[in-house]
């Protein structure tokens, strides 16, 4: 098969050069990765693939032949190994050390092959390979099966988004071309995988030195009626790592090459754009709308990852380099405190928590540090644990402060717009690279990470028994949920005046409040809105050890994050309260001018409205405010409610 498309190539190549290279260039590019342990045999697979697709110079060649006879590694036999380790160390050691990159064609598609280093103390330049492919080929020697650094590989390719894996158990003839160790092997690791995030696998029997499996089909494993090795690269599906959803376009530079023209420069990191589009500025939020999409070629009418433009706007917004250009109501999110995964590069200095490093996000640099870091991962067995650093090649959860906001999204929604790499300030060396996390997800603000040793609140010398009996209540948190302008923020405050006529303490803990304070460096994304709420409940639960009744007042569009309220707060002293104005009704109302906004394109991300909101159906009272009567007698009903709630749970003590 592959000698007939390399004969039909070479056919066209002496017929018609030039539509040779045309249907060259309209190839699909398929970039993968060799990773495994030392001395499975990465190298060897890779030399084999370029020698038996043709694609080795016969000068290079017989140089190779030459060393291959002087080193005596195969018994004077070709050297597979040779044409990819260029290095003097690397062949006088018989291992990868840096990263090398190689390229092949076939009929079908253009690979680059990045040839990772096994070896742990090179974990860091494996990562950096494999940053950039779409799939991996791990391999396995058949004779030690699943090694430590096979899950190590496994785990950073998972991490760094790398949703096609070939497991391919290499030096089967060591093993006889046995099926019962291929079989062995794939449960092996199979349990091992199932740790981590589902993939795509495909497990492939071969030998690299041989031939067997990866260009020609094997003789000698008849048993095995899957494809080659090279008929999964050519089949694989691409572009899995590629957003094509979310409009993304983070701003390298300002053209302004004269007066009458101003335009923003930089890659499509992520959906599509189309002249005609409104588009909002990030962090400013201020929007407009696309009038060309330029490049040297012409104008385009639409524009989709990779491709580098230049979008002009109507109108003459704030907007510099580092800004993004997004659609409004699909955003990303914005916040100087973000989570993230790292993978430490620094072999001077280890990261610690408190020391300042630069960020650099895209073509957005800000200074940062490390607030710290929740856990350590062992990329053996997947545990996590306690870590007061992370030293060279550690893989850790951090959080990080930053001194401006990113916009970002989690890396495993965009690898372009999820990544970064921390610069040593002093050094100006890549000390790391990372991953941000979505933190409405369970590893962002919520989670407790397991084994971590939290710090003990100091015992008050004021029992809960004592507030008790001098407030005449138990401390309890009433979450008042409901769309904008449903009246929920108007019924807290007057079940606070009323508890406050009876001589108990209630207080207010509004979310619109604590984003112009501890939350004002939060957007309106569900990540966003999710760690407000957090925020909030944290308070709540404060203001409940010292023994008062709060009234938080959220919109929580989401069910999956008021029920981590109540788990922050414990179910004993929590209740839902759901104030359940139809849309309709909040639109009337109105009483901020959010929805006045929205229409006229002002604001965006609109709970009800951009997406859904989420009706509790676990509310402990529901609040149809709209349906009580007149305003007055409405809110005295509802706040009745409320109290008689406040006193079934033993909140207010008679």
């Amino acid at each position: 098969m592959v000698a007939d498309q390399n004969a039909a190539e070479q056919a066209l190549i002496d017929s018609n050069i030039e539509e040779y290279l045309a249907r060259h260039e309209r190839k699909e590019l398929l970039r993968f990765l060799t990773c495994g342990s030392v001395d499975d045999g990465k190298s060897t697979l890779i030399g084999r693939l370029l020698h038996d697709t043709h694609m080795v110079a016969e000068d290079t060649l017989a140089a190779v032949e030459r060393d291959s006879k002087s080193m005596g590694t195969q018994s004077g036999a070709l050297d597979m190994a040779l044409l990819v380790d260029g290095l003097k160390s690397e062949r006088e050691q018989g291992i990868t050390i840096d990263v090398a990159y190689r390229y092949f064609t076939t009929a079908a598609r253009k690979f680059i092959i990045a040839d990772t280093p096994g070896h742990e103390q090179f974990t860091r330049n494996m990562a950096t390979g494999a940053s950039t492919c779409d799939l991996a080929i791990l391999l396995v020697d058949a004779r030690h099966g699943v090694a430590v650094q096979t899950r190590r590989h496994s785990f950073i390719t998972s991490l760094l988004g790398i949703r096609e894996i070939v497991v391919a158990v290499n030096k089967m003839d060591l093993v006889g071309h046995a099926q019962s160790r291929f079989d062995e092997i794939v449960r092996e690791y199979e349990a091992f995988a199932a740790k981590l995030p589902a993939r795509s696998m495909r497990f492939i029997p071969m030998s690299a030195l041989n031939g067997d499996n990866v260009v020609h089909r094997s003789a000698n494993m008849p048993w095995y009626a899957g494809p080659t090795l090279l008929e999964h690269l050519d089949r694989a599906p691409l572009g899995t790592s590629r957003n094509l959803v979310d409009f993304r376009f983070p701003v390298q530079w300002v053209n302004r090459p004269n007066l009458d023209f101003r335009g923003f420069t930089g890659t499509v990191a992520g959906g599509c754009v189309k002249a005609g589009d409104r588009v909002m500025v990030l962090p400013s939020r201020k929007t407009s709308t696309v009038t060309r999409i330029v490049t040297f070629d012409g104008d385009l009418r639409q524009a989709t990852p990779p491709l580098s433009v230049t979008l002009t706007l109507a109108d003459e917004v704030d907007c510099a380099r580092g800004d993004m250009l997004v659609h409004p109501g699909n955003e990303p999110h914005v916040s100087q405190d973000v989570h993230a995964m790292v993978v430490w590069m620094d072999d001077q200095s280890p990261l610690v928590p408190g020391k300042e490093y630069l960020l650099k996000h895209g073509p957005h640099k800000t200074p940062a540090s490390v607030v710290r870091i929740a856990h350590r991962v062992d990329v053996n067995t997947l545990d996590q644990s306690a870590a007061p650093a992370l030293a060279l090649n550690d893989i850790g959860q951090v959080e990080i402060r930053t001194q401006r906001p990113l916009v970002y999204d989690a890396y495993t929604r965009n690898r372009q717009t999820g990544a970064f790499i921390l610069i040593d300030r002093l050094t100006n060396a890549t000390a790391g690279a990372g991953m941000l996390l979505d933190p409405g997800t369970v590893e962002g603000h919520w989670a407790e990470a397991p084994h971590i040793a939290r710090a003990r609140p100091v015992r008050s010398t004021v029992t809960p028994e004592e507030r008790e009996a001098r407030l005449g209540q138990k401390p309890f948190t009433l979450l008042f949920v409901g769309l904008s302008g449903s009246g929920k923020g108007k019924i807290a405050r007057a079940v606070e005046r009323r508890l406050f006529d009876l001589g108990r303490l209630g207080t207010v803990v509004d979310g619109m409040s604590l984003r112009a304070g501890m939350s004002r460096d939060l957007g309106f994304s569900k990540g966003d809105r999710s760690e407000n709420l957090r925020r909030g409940m944290e308070l709540a639960k404060a203001m409940n050890d010292a023994g008062l009744i709060t009234l938080a007042v959220f919109t929580a569009p989401e069910a999956s994050v008021r029920e981590r309220a109540r788990e922050l707060v414990g179910d004993d002293r929590f209740a839902l309260v759901h104030v359940s104005t139809p849309l309709d009704e909040c639109r009337r109302r109105d009483p901020s001018g959010l929805y006045r906004d929205l229409a006229e394109g002002r604001v965006a991300g609109v709970p009800g409205v951009d997406f859904d909101y989420e009706a509790p159906t676990d509310a402990e009272l529901t609040i149809p405010l709209h349906e009580l009567g007149a305003p007055d007698v409405a809110l005295r009903t509802a706040v009745d409610r409320v109290m008689a709630l406040l006193e079934g749970r033993g909140a207010i003590v008679k």
